[in-house]
């Protein structure tokens, strides 16, 4: 909801909705060589980030309150998992070897939050202590661990738990990782 904090009107929920919806996914294509870009000549995703923003514009102060916000994290966490297993996926379909497909994963699963943060004028959140990145990290090295040895669909299901349960023990427990601190005063 950082279109509503930032108090954008219908073009800017539309703008930061649909980058955060393919920005990723536009990336990682962009760097496998997978062009044209499937949304640019079937625009049914633009078209569903476009609607599901302007019902946000509408909705956006029924999540105000903090367990109706934690709805969206909840969502954002299954989108993550999801996310991150397809992208992984989708790499080692282009030839990509393992390490590389693993990072395909999460550039799906992660830039276009970031880009959405950048446009928006912040910092992007996944760069800060919650456990996100890491979480879709996690869940694409299991799908691609498990890929060449066990048979499918669950590659998918495993590495999918994983970043979900991870990003679920962060929201769940306030896990997050070390953030910088300066030493100066010390």
């Amino acid at each position: 909801m950082v279109a509503a904090r930032k108090s954008m009107d219908p073009f800017g929920f539309i703008m930061l909705g649909t980058v955060t919806g393919i920005g990723g996914g536009t990336l990682r294509d962009l760097l496998i060589g997978a062009t044209p870009l499937a949304w640019i000549f079937d625009p049914t995703v633009v078209i569903i980030c476009a609607v599901v923003s302007i019902v946000a514009f509408f909705t956006a102060h029924q999540f105000e309150k903090e367990s109706r916000a934690r709805i969206l994290l909840w969502a954002d966490a299954v989108g993550l998992a999801l996310f991150a297993v397809s992208g992984t996926a989708r790499g080692f379909a282009a030839g990509a070897p393992a390490i590389s497909a693993i990072l395909l994963g999460v550039v799906t699963a992660t830039f276009g939050g970031i880009i959405r943060d950048v446009m928006a004028g912040d910092v992007p959140l996944v760069l800060k202590r919650d456990i996100y990145v890491t979480a879709a990290l996690a869940g694409a090295i299991v799908f691609a661990l498990t890929s060449s040895v066990v048979p499918s669909p669950l590659p998918a299901l495993f590495g999918f738990a994983v970043a979900f349960v991870a990003r679920a023990l962060a929201i769940t427990h306030g896990l997050s990782l070390p953030q910088y601190g300066s030493r100066r005063d010390e």
